[in-house]
């Protein structure tokens, strides 16, 4: 795998590969030391635009390290990147992003285009790709925006090498996420209703049961914890720009909505 075709192609691309990289760390991508991450983080539409939602548990191998951290954060007025990854690569990359859009809007006296926004956090993920190929700064985020031309709410979703891809209703990603993508289908196909015309309570009492469910199978995806008042972090992003769904309003939805069955799984 030293000298791999893989590792040709990515040099005859134009990939310029960090000194402090060590080469013979790749194969089976073995980290100096082992370092498991894992979180679960969603983004779906919804009648009023998008929803997006993470969990807030942070995680070090099976220690649990911190229990409030924000996944979901603002990028910019009409926009949000949820992480999943290492955190301290995806804050830099989301301070990055904040930064370079506010640059170019009071420079250029416009908004970035929103093609302009993707193609920037797919640039600052291939430029991680050293760190991401040695298992210690792989970061696969979620990018939701508004797009004040077409009036819609967008997804794209990333993998650790950059590529990007379009949600076209929903997208997932993280530890927990393969529970959450299947529920999402058959909600969206076999459902009372496509998720796209779900109201913002309905879309809101949903987000936490799936990210319950995702607790339920996944030990580094945080659940509900009445007693501590911990919800998943919620923000949505419509034509007026993002908001963040507050801990009352969270808390009276999950009492009033959710109850689980009496029965044991």
């Amino acid at each position: 795998m030293n000298n791999g075709d893989f590792w040709t192609l990515l040099k005859k691309s134009g990939y310029q590969f960090g000194s402090t990289l060590n080469m013979n760390s790749i194969p089976g991508a073995t980290a100096p030391f082992p370092v498991t991450h894992g979180t679960t983080i969603l983004a779906f539409k919804y009648q009023g635009g998008v929803l997006v939602a993470g969990d807030r548990r942070a995680t070090a191998g099976t220690t649990v390290m911190y229990d409030r951290t924000d996944k979901v954060i603002d990028i910019d007025r009409h926009s949000v990147m949820a992480i999943a990854g290492v955190p301290a690569t995806a804050f830099e990359i989301a301070r990055i992003m904040e930064h370079t859009f506010k640059y170019f809007r009071r420079s250029q006296l416009q908004e970035l285009s929103l093609d302009g926004k993707v193609r920037a956090l797919s640039r600052l993920l291939k430029e991680n790709i050293p760190m991401a190929i040695q298992g210690i700064g792989a970061v696969a985020p979620i990018y939701a925006a508004y797009d004040l031309s077409k009036k819609e709410g967008k997804i794209f979703f990333y993998d650790i090498l950059g590529a990007e891809f379009e949600g076209v209703e929903f997208a997932v990603s993280g530890s927990g996420s393969p529970a959450v993508r299947g529920i999402l289908h058959y909600e969206n196909r076999w459902g009372p209703q496509p998720l796209s015309r779900v109201s913002e309570e309905s879309a809101i009492v949903l987000t936490i049961r799936l990210l319950e469910t995702a607790s339920e199978f996944d030990s580094a995806t945080g659940g509900v914890n009445i007693e501590a008042g911990l919800y998943p972090l919620i923000k949505l992003v419509t034509a007026t720009g993002t908001r963040e769904i507050s801990l009352d309003v969270l808390e009276n939805l999950f009492s009033r909505n959710i109850k689980s069955n009496p029965i044991r799984s």
